[in-house]
């Protein structure tokens, strides 16, 4: 049982580190800047290795990639409940501990997805109000 959780947790693990690769930055994604004399303000810091993209859209992406980890515990942890249940060979206290887990992690999940359809809606109003 905990080489099988512990199996799970390094398979999501290595899923959402997948998901921090550097994705090759688009003409969308800049920022064009100038200051007061005209002059590109965002060229001037890209030699210095700072990123030209939107720090909205990489805020956006850190909520994404966090909220996804989030909602892929809760699944490990509904897998897990039901595999305590399957397991639980009639005895009513396992079955009550596993209807627990799973009932606090499919509200959890519920909560999740929540969080991320109204992270989604609001970084998109605010990105498309700005006009980038």
């Amino acid at each position: 049982m905990k080489k099988l959780f512990v199996g799970l947790t390094s398979l999501v693990w290595a899923a959402s580190l997948l998901s921090l690769v550097p994705v090759a930055s688009q003409a969308a994604n800049t920022i064009t800047s100038n200051d007061l004399w005209g002059h590109n303000t965002v060229g001037a810091y890209q030699n210095e290795g700072f990123s030209t993209t939107d720090p909205r859209q990489t805020v956006a992406r850190i909520i994404k990639v966090a909220l996804g980890f989030l909602g892929s515990i809760a699944v490990i942890l509904i897998i897990l409940a039901g595999f305590k249940w399957m397991t639980a060979a009639g005895n009513e206290d396992k079955v009550a501990e596993s209807k627990k887990l799973m009932s606090a992690a499919f509200v959890g999940l519920v909560i999740i997805l929540t969080a991320f359809a109204l992270t989604n809606f609001v970084i998109n109003s605010v990105i498309t109000s700005i006009g980038h």
